[in-house]
């Protein structure tokens, strides 16, 4: 069994390097993290909070992929909640958004595949 360390960082400037570790239950509170980097990474049940996220990049998000030992093809991958959020300008490409419900947003110059929402909606009432 490996050894578990506690590190605790109070008001310090640290570049941390970690690799092959395990962070779960871990809380980060006030932190600068522009710039961080995070490949091949287990993110479930992930809360961020409060956050400035501007120019971030969210690419090959979800389930294993086939040639990866933990893939499983029958794994399904549980929902994500965006709540309150401004993705203004924000571009999705190449996603799969079966079953996405917008309910309560701005949807204000959102175009699909290049078509004006709005203006499909219209012609359709």
């Amino acid at each position: 069994m490996e050894t578990i360390k506690q590190i605790t960082l109070d008001s310090e400037c640290a570049v941390i390097t970690a690799n092959r570790v395990m962070l779960s239950g871990s809380a980060l509170n006030d932190v600068n993290m522009s710039n961080i980097s995070i490949t091949d990474a287990n993110l479930s049940d992930l809360k961020i909070e409060g956050a400035q996220l501007g120019g971030a990049v969210f690419r090959n998000i979800g389930m294993c992929p086939s040639d990866h030992p933990m893939y499983d093809p029958n794994a399904e991958q549980r929902p994500l909640l965006f709540e309150d959020c401004d993705l203004h300008k924000s571009k999705f490409v190449h996603c799969d958004l079966r079953g996405v419900e917008l309910s309560g947003c701005n949807i204000e110059g959102l175009r699909i595949d290049g078509v004006l929402v709005s203006q499909f909606l219209a012609r359709r009432s």
